[in-house]
C-alpha cells in the first residue's frame, strides 16, 4: 500500500478544511550566530535583510604548526601556511570605510543673459559596509541655488547583478547616470586610490574641472577691476544718459559680512570708585556703520545689557540730537575705518575710548587695503586690588578656638579638622617653663609656677608646685586648654615662652624665668629624639601581652599578620606601636634581638613563648632574666634580609599556587598545555618564555617572574632555557597539595 501526498494548495484555508501536521522537531531555533567572533542575527526576513558578507584572508598562526611545520608524510597532510579565506559580516569589517569621488554636472540656467548653464561641483560618497551612496554639493556664496545634500544616503540603482550601483562602476573619467542626471567623475581621494589599487583596479588621472561664467565672475582679478574713473569718462557717460552708479550697493556687494573688530577700554570717573570698563568696537565695511558692545567681567554687578551703542552711523565729537529742519551731516563728519587705530583714543558718545588691540582679520585688512600695519597690542590690565582683611574679633572664651574661628571663616561653620600628622609626631611632647607673677603683690612674690605647653594640640596648663610655709593652696592653677595670649591677641606659641618674656592669660601676667633640659634641647636642636628605657619597655610589653590574652598562642596569632609562623621586623614593630611605644627602628630591633635567641632575624613561636613566659622550674632560687643588650650590632641587616626573604617566599608560594590551581583543578588543562608545547617546539624541552606563551595560549596570563618562581620551586636547579615540560607539568600537579592554605 502506497501513501499518497495530498495537495492542499487548492483547498481554502478555513477551519475544517485542513489537518494539523505533526512536528518532528520542537526545538527553538537560535536567533543569533557567531561568525569570526562577531555576533550576528541570523533569522533574516523577520527584522532585517540578509547581511552582507565579505571574504577575508585566513591568518594562520605559525605557532600552531611548530617551527618545523607539519609532516608531508601524513595521509591527511594540509599545507597550513597557504592563504585561506573566510567570511565576516561587512558591517563589522568595512565599518567607516567610505570611497569618495569628486564630480560635476551641468544644469541649464534660463532667463539669464550672462550665462546659459551652471557647472555644479559635488562629492560622491560610497559606503562599503552596506553599498549605499550619497551625493553632497559644497555651498557657494551668492550662487542663488539651494545647495548641500543633493541625494540622501541610499542604494542607488545601477547595472549591478542585483540592480543596484556597485563600487566597481565608479571610475575616474567615467559618467554616473542617476535619476536623469549625468555626473562626470573627475577625481578621488588618496585612500580611494589605495583601495582600488589593492583590489587590482587602478584609477585614472584626475581631470580638471570646467569653469562656467559664474565661477569666472567670482575670481578676484589682480589690480583695478575696471578702468579708472576720470572726469572725461564721467562727462562722456553723462552725455549718453549713463554714469549713475549706485555706490552704496557696490560697497554692500563687495564688503557684506566683513567687519573690523577693535578692543578698547575707557576709564569711568563718574562713579565714586574708579573702574576700567572693556568694550568691543565693531565697524561694518558694508555700510560704514559702528556698533559698540560692552564686555562685562565676572561679578561686575552691572545689568546684562551688552549693546552700548546700537549699529548705526556714528558722528565725531559730542552727541547732538538733530531735528527735521537741521542740516544733514556730511559723510566726512562720521567715523570711518581710517579713524580707528591701535593706540588711538577717539572720542565717541562723549567718552574717550582707548583702543588697545584688534583681531587678526582687522590687521590683515589694514595691511592689504589701507597699506599700513597696526601697532602691537597694549597691556591695559590693572593690578589686582588688595582687599583689606577685616580684623579678627577677640576670642570670647566659649568653646575651643577652632570652633570660634569656624564662624569667622564661614557662615555655616563646619566641624574643625584634626591634624593627625601633628598629633602623631608630637604625642607626649610637653615643653615646661618656670615663671612667676609679674608686678606681683608682696604676698605673691615668692610663688612659682610651671607652665606646660603641649605640642600635639597647642594647649596650655599651669600648675603651682607645693612650697613649705607658703600659706597658699598649691596645685592646678589653670586647666589644660587652648588659651589666648592677651598681650599679643593670638594663641600661645613656643616663642612666647622664651625666658624674659611676659605672657598674660586671664588678666594674670607671668614672667618666664627658665625651662627644663628637654625644652632647652628641643629649642636648640629642633625635634629632640625621645629616649626610652628599653628595659622598662620590655617589661611593660611582656606584662601587657599577658594581661590581654590568656593564651600565648592567641598573642602570637594576633601579631603574626601574614600567619607564616614567625614574627618579622615589621610585625614586631607594629606590636610595639599597638602598646603605645613609638620607638625608632633601631630600638625596636634591640628589643627584637632579645626575643630572637637563635639570632636568625625572625622570632619563632617557641622563642616567643620562652621569652614571654616564666620557667616552670629552675635550679636557682629567684632566677633573674638576662639583661637587655643595648648594642644591636649587625642584627638590623640580618632582620632586613629576613624580611626580604619572607616576601620572596610569599611570592613563590602565590605563583606556584596560582599556576598549580590552573593545571590541577581543570583536568583538560594538562592535555591542552601538552598540545601547546608540541606546537611551539619539536623538542622535549622548552624555555621559560615558551612556558609563559603556552599558558597565554590557553587563556592563563602570568608574569614572567612568576613563571620563573614556579619553575624553580617545582624543579630546583633546572636550567630556565631547557625545561622538560612533561616533568614540569607532573611536578606542578604533584606539589599542588604541598602548598596548603594558611591557617
Amino acid at each position: 500500500m502506497t501513501t499518497q501526498t495530498l495537495d492542499l494548495s487548492a483547498i481554502p484555508n478555513l477551519p475544517g478544511y485542513g489537518f494539523k501536521a505533526k512536528k518532528k522537531n520542537y526545538g527553538k531555533t537560535q536567533g543569533f550566530a557567531t561568525v569570526n567572533g562577531v555576533r550576528i542575527e541570523q533569522a533574516e526576513g523577520l527584522t532585517f535583510d540578509k547581511p552582507k558578507f565579505v571574504k577575508l584572508p585566513y591568518n594562520v598562526e605559525s605557532r600552531r604548526v611548530g617551527s618545523m611545520g607539519a609532516s608531508t608524510m601524513q595521509d591527511d597532510y594540509v599545507d597550513y601556511m597557504q592563504c585561506k579565506t573566510t567570511e565576516a559580516p561587512a558591517w563589522d569589517v568595512l565599518d567607516r570605510h567610505v570611497l569618495r569621488f569628486y564630480g560635476q554636472f551641468q544644469e541649464a540656467v534660463i532667463e539669464a543673459n550672462l550665462e546659459n548653464y551652471r557647472t555644479r561641483q559635488c562629492v560622491i560618497m560610497y559606503y562599503l559596509e552596506d553599498d549605499t551612496a550619497q551625493i553632497v554639493e559644497k555651498k557657494v556664496d551668492n550662487s542663488g541655488l539651494p545647495q548641500g545634500q543633493v541625494l540622501r544616503r541610499h542604494r542607488f540603482p545601477g547595472a549591478g547583478e542585483d540592480g543596484y550601483l556597485d563600487y566597481r562602476e565608479l571610475q575616474v573619467g567615467s559618467e554616473l547616470h542617476i535619476y536623469g542626471r549625468v555626473i562626470q567623475i573627475l577625481d578621488c581621494d588618496g585612500w580611494t586610490r589605495q583601495y582600488f589599487a589593492a583590489m587590482g583596479m587602478e584609477q585614472g588621472a584626475s581631470i580638471p574641472s570646467e569653469e562656467d561664467a559664474f565661477s569666472q565672475s567670482q575670481i578676484k582679478m589682480g589690480g583695478p577691476p575696471h578702468q579708472p574713473r576720470t572726469y572725461e569718462k564721467v562727462y562722456r557717460e553723462a552725455q549718453i544718459g549713463g554714469g549713475h552708479i549706485n555706490a552704496d550697493m557696490q560697497q554692500f556687494m563687495e564688503w557684506d559680512r566683513k567687519v573690523l573688530r577693535f578692543f578698547a577700554v575707557f576709564d569711568d570717573l563718574s562713579l565714586p570708585q574708579f573702574e576700567r570698563r572693556p568694550f568691543e568696537i565693531l565697524y561694518f565695511l558694508a555700510d560704514d556703520t559702528v556698533e559698540i558692545r560692552e564686555k562685562y567681567p565676572l561679578n561686575c554687578g552691572r545689568d546684562p545689557f551688552s549693546i552700548y551703542f546700537r549699529r548705526g552711523k556714528l558722528a565725531r565729537g559730542k552727541v547732538e540730537v538733530l531735528g527735521p529742519l537741521d542740516r544733514h551731516r556730511k559723510k566726512g563728519e562720521y567715523f570711518s575705518a581710517e579713524d580707528f587705530e591701535v593706540g588711538a583714543s577717539p572720542e565717541m558718545l562723549g567718552q574717550k575710548f582707548f583702543i588697545y588691540d584688534a583681531d587678526p582679520y582687522t590687521r590683515q585688512y589694514y595691511k592689504e587695503e589701507l597699506h599700513r600695519e597696526l601697532e602691537p597690542p597694549v597691556d591695559v590690565r590693572l593690578p589686582e586690588r588688595t582687599v583689606p582683611r577685616p580684623k579678627t574679633p577677640p576670642y570670647t572664651g566659649y568653646g575651643t578656638w577652632d570652633d570660634s574661628m569656624g564662624s569667622v571663616h564661614a557662615l555655616m561653620p563646619k566641624k574643625p579638622k584634626i591634624d593627625f600628622v601633628k598629633l602623631y609626631n608630637n604625642e607626649g611632647k610637653i615643653l615646661r617653663f618656670t615663671a612667676q607673677l609679674y608686678d606681683a603683690k608682696p604676698d605673691d612674690m615668692d610663688r612659682m609656677f610651671i607652665l606646660n605647653f603641649h605640642l600635639f594640640d597647642d594647649t596650655l596648663s599651669i600648675h603651682e608646685p607645693p612650697q613649705r610655709n607658703l600659706g597658699i593652696m598649691t596645685g592646678k592653677f589653670l586647666e589644660k586648654g587652648v588659651h589666648l595670649n592677651q598681650n599679643t591677641g593670638k594663641l600661645f606659641q613656643i616663642a612666647d615662652f622664651l625666658p624674659g618674656n611676659i605672657v598674660k592669660v586671664y588678666n594674670r601676667e607671668f614672667e618666664i624665668l627658665d625651662m627644663d633640659e628637654y625644652t632647652r634641647k628641643y629649642l636648640e636642636e629642633g625635634d629632640v629624639k625621645r629616649h626610652f628605657d628599653l628595659e622598662a619597655v620590655l617589661q611593660k610589653l611582656r606584662e601587657g601581652m599577658r594581661q590581654q590574652f590568656p593564651l600565648v598562642r592567641d598573642i602570637f596569632r594576633k601579631f603574626d599578620s601574614d600567619h607564616d609562623g614567625v614574627l618579622t621586623m615589621v610585625e614586631f614593630k607594629n606590636a610595639l606601636a599597638k602598646w603605645g611605644f613609638q620607638v625608632t627602628e633601631e630600638e625596636a630591633l634591640i628589643i627584637m634581638k632579645y626575643f630572637d635567641t637563635r639570632k636568625d632575624g625572625q622570632i619563632s613561636y617557641n622563642e616567643f613563648c620562652d621569652n614571654l613566659m616564666d620557667e616552670d622550674s629552675t635550679n636557682v632560687m629567684m632566677k633573674q632574666r638576662a639583661p637587655l643588650d643595648q648594642d644591636a650590632g649587625d642584627y638590623p641587616g640580618l632582620a632586613r634580609s629576613k624580611v626580604m626573604e619572607r616576601n620572596e617566599t610569599e611570592k613563590v608560594r602565590k605563583a606556584a599556587q596560582a599556576i598549580g590551581t590552573s593545571v590541577y583543578e581543570h583536568s583538560a588543562t594538562f592535555m591542552r598545555l601538552l598540545k601547546e608545547f608540541g606546537h611551539l617546539t619539536h623538542e622535549s624541552t622548552v624555555t621559560v618564555e615558551q612556558v609563559q606563551e603556552a599558558l597565554e595560549g590557553i587563556g592563563k596570563s602570568y608574569a614572567l617572574e612568576d613563571v620563573q618562581r614556579c619553575v624553580n620551586y617545582v624543579l630546583p636547579g633546572v636550567a630556565l632555557d631547557k625545561i622538560p615540560y612533561v616533568d614540569f607539568l607532573r611536578q606542578v600537579v604533584t606539589s599542588f597539595h604541598d602548598l596548603s592554605g594558611k591557617r
